[in-house]
């Protein structure tokens, strides 16, 4: 079992925020600053389960964690993982002494905080509560991780009101529950005031001199190692020699996803392969640098699926379900699922009608994910129930 390192002298009480992937370092920022600029105590607490990816983000922000846990990746078996977790951040708890334990969304660092903090008889109150597929295993191990956190949890922050219904009617009491929008907008807005302060990060790497429409692409999802990252592979093979675009895909270090990408596109004909752009997972500035330069998104992801909306960006969500029904309703997002010919056939039929779903035309919608303000909101409700 790994044990816990500090960066910081201990001190004890407050909240503790955990967070320890990148998705979750995001959108947790907005809170830590929240906090921060509160004067609330509050330490915050890196999980380990990123390393490369997560110190340029704490970096990018400003914000470094008070804790860091150095875990033993020997395997990638969940169960391994989830081992060293809870008895790690057990140990920490057992000797920061939190007040509250904040955790975010559906990883299972979120899901071994939350149980950890329970087996402390401590309070945990879940960030981005309540988005649910009723999928057992879609998308797998999130869908149960994000259930179980609600059975443990005690303050709720929903991002939508669709996520507050659903906590209530699995009998979570309403007084628990607060919609507070999602965190991503926030962190989506903070990091475009950082990049306009700074050179622009894509101005050379972009393909084609960023004279070409650009379609930016991603896809990770466990339930799609399978088959599903070479089904979305071969659709980029197929559109990328029928359209004047670049597609840009940083793709995932796992080798599970890295080498089904690589070995599909390797074998595609050189006037697709052309337009196709595989780079190394980008840092978040320039992702989102190359959101907001994006024609339309295609991905798997459910943060790129937030920040896609927040931006006005149309996106293809290559997956069959989303816990994000609001990307679909507000008319930003499609559900394609991962066969190639369902892949192809909306981005034709969407490519064919670009110029009638521009950024801006879909950025004047009201923002179903909320105004950028939830980590103010979720500031203060900690401090009114746990800190006073």
């Amino acid at each position: 079992m790994s044990a816990p390192h500090a960066t910081r002298p201990i001190h004890t009480g407050g909240a503790l925020l955990c967070m320890g992937t990148r998705p979750e370092i995001i959108k947790m920022m907005p809170v830590a600053q929240a906090m921060r600029q509160a004067g609330l105590p509050h330490a915050v607490l890196h999980t380990g389960q990123h390393q490369d990816m997560a110190w340029p983000l704490y970096d990018f922000f400003g914000i470094q964690p008070d804790h860091r846990l150095a875990l033993e990746r020997r395997d990638s078996e969940l169960a391994t993982l989830a081992a060293q977790l809870l008895g790690s951040i057990t140990a920490l708890i057992r000797t920061v002494r939190p007040d509250v334990v904040l955790v975010h969304g559906d990883t299972l660092s979120a899901f071994c905080a939350a149980q950890a903090a329970f087996y402390q008889q401590i309070p945990v109150a879940h960030v981005e509560a309540g988005l649910r597929t009723y999928q057992k295993y879609d998308p797998f191990p999130e869908e149960k991780n994000r259930e179980l956190i609600a059975r443990l949890a005690d303050t709720h922050f929903a991002p939508t009101e669709a996520a507050r219904q659903n906590l209530l009617r699995e009998g979570l009491p309403a007084q628990d529950v607060l919609v507070t929008g999602n965190t991503i907008v926030d962190a989506t807005h903070m990091a475009l005031a950082l990049i306009r302060k700074t050179a622009d990060p894509l101005a050379s790497p972009l393909p084609g001199g960023g004279t070409r429409p650009l379609v930016l692409v991603t896809a990770h999802r466990r339930e799609n190692w399978e088959r599903g990252i070479r089904s979305i592979a071969q659709a980029l093979v197929q559109l990328s020699s029928r359209h004047a675009v670049d597609f840009l895909w940083p793709v995932h270090p796992n080798p599970v996803v890295r080498d089904q990408v690589r070995s599909v596109i390797e074998a595609a004909p050189l006037s697709a392969r052309q337009r196709i752009h595989l780079v190394d997972p980008m840092d978040y500035p320039a992702l989102i640098d190359a959101l907001a330069r994006s024609l339309l998104v295609m991905t798997d992801s459910g943060g790129i699926q937030e920040e896609a909306v927040s931006l006005g960006k149309p996106l293809l969500v290559l997956r069959d379900t989303t816990e994000r029904p609001e990307v679909i309703s507000s008319g930003c997002g499609w559900l394609t699922g991962t066969a190639t010919e369902a892949i192809v056939a909306r981005f034709e039929e969407l490519i064919a009608r670009a110029d009638r779903l521009p950024a801006a035309a879909l950025a004047d919608r009201t923002n179903p994910f909320g105004d950028g303000q939830a980590g103010a909101r979720i500031a203060r409700e900690i401090a009114r129930k746990h800190l006073s």
